[in-house]
């Protein structure tokens, strides 16, 4: 590819491809290859345009699990307690058991 040709778009086809970005829930990079400009183009397309929407509008559709209740943390919180507590006895007799067989192999 030769450098120092610059290659101009649309506003229409910036628009589109900004509107591909946001509403297609692919990344930036993804539509970048899709349409066939470098990715660094079209994310300052997106840049540009964000002031267009309102602020903190999200590029992607919120993808996240609701929080986990109280009750369901509590309910994690003692089998993390159970479960350290057991690792600590394991570790315990291990601890015993390697000093008993280590004097005794001398």
């Amino acid at each position: 590819m030769s450098k120092g040709i610059r290659r101009s778009f649309p506003e229409t086809f910036k628009r589109e491809a900004v509107e591909r970005v946001r509403t297609s829930g692919l990344s930036i990079k993804a539509v970048a290859v899709e349409l066939g400009v470098h990715e660094t183009v079209l994310r300052k397309w997106v840049r540009a345009r964000s002031g267009t929407q309102a602020a903190g509008a999200a590029m992607r559709p919120i993808t996240q699990a609701p929080p986990p209740s109280p009750s369901d943390l509590a309910s994690e919180n003692a089998r993390l307690r159970r479960e350290n507590e057991r690792l600590r006895m394991e570790r315990d007799i291990l601890k015993k058991a390697a000093l008993i067989f280590g004097t005794a192999s001398r």
